[in-house]
């Protein structure tokens, strides 16, 4: 309580009248906050371990306002001591549901918001993982390159794979031109799961926890998919402003390697086998 009411009183120059730690972080620590004039979500790590990680985010969130999508307001950020700690504004949703058609609609329109290239002027995080983001001309290119090969790489050095698995990774990235449409670089949440997408009191879906850059939009939409499902609405919506390229559903898995391969290092061999089977089918 003291380290939040320091961090409260230097930022925002109030007391805290009452708090609780969320639960659900695997990676930080999250409390919400409430003073006189605000509510607010801290978010603390380590600073040593994840350097940088919430100004990377503030970056994200910045990025991400400029779309549709409603995006917690940015209140502080900081060291204090050996912890960094990120102040937000506390979305609360007060009963309401997600609309799912909006939710498709906004998802369509900042995909629509485009950039020369695939990546992103700075690199970032996906969950505790660093995020390269130098940019490509050719989403394959970057997908191979700054997704797929690193963290075949992790897991290599760490035992979760072995050398004829790196080698089937190898063949399967050589027939990516083949499999994925080319598009024009979309702006990407990149972390797109369920738990980050939540919403206001009106039904508004509010994008958090981004890890964006400018990559295929077929990315988030595996994401979604991949912990969980799409509302049919969603979909209609989303298809009457910017249509999907045919066979999309097919491709999914192929958009999944990479959070796959994220939560196999993070979280351990029991993602290894989904990993397997989706590159035995090309390769």
């Amino acid at each position: 309580m003291d380290f939040l009411q320091e961090i409260i009183r230097n930022k925002l120059d109030e007391n805290i009248l009452s708090y609780k730690e969320c639960t659900g972080g695997s990676i930080n620590e999250v409390f919400e906050c409430k003073t006189k004039n605000h509510h607010v979500a801290i978010k603390l790590n380590q600073a040593n371990r994840f350097p940088r990680m919430f100004e990377a985010e503030v970056k994200g969130l910045t990025l991400l306002g400029d779309s549709n999508f409603r995006i917690p307001k940015v209140l502080g950020t900081g060291q204090l001591e050996n912890r960094s700690y990120l102040i937000l504004e506390y979305i609360d949703s007060r009963g309401a549901q997600l609309n799912s058609a909006i939710m498709g609609a906004k998802l369509a329109q900042m995909h629509q918001m485009s950039s020369e290239d695939f990546g992103l002027d700075h690199n970032n995080y996906i969950g505790a993982i660093a995020q390269e983001n130098t940019a490509h001309r050719q989403w394959t290119h970057f997908y191979q390159s700054m997704r797929i090969e690193p963290l075949v790489k992790t897991a290599f050095d760490k035992s979760l794979m072995d050398k004829k698995m790196m080698h089937s990774f190898d063949a399967f990235c050589g027939k990516l031109d083949d499999l994925i449409p080319k598009e024009s670089p979309s702006l990407i949440h990149g972390d797109l799961w369920q738990g980050n997408v939540i919403c206001d009191e009106h039904s508004n879906p509010v994008l958090i926890d981004p890890a964006v850059y400018y990559g295929h939009r077929e990315m988030d939409i595996a994401m979604l998919l991949l912990f969980g499902s799409i509302h049919e609405d969603s979909i209609t919506a989303y298809n009457e402003i910017y249509p999907l390229e045919s066979q999309w559903e097919k491709r999914t898995e192929i958009h999944q390697l990479y959070p796959l391969l994220v939560h196999l290092i993070l979280f351990g061999s029991s993602y290894l086998g989904n990993i397997q089977n989706i590159v035995k089918k090309y390769v």
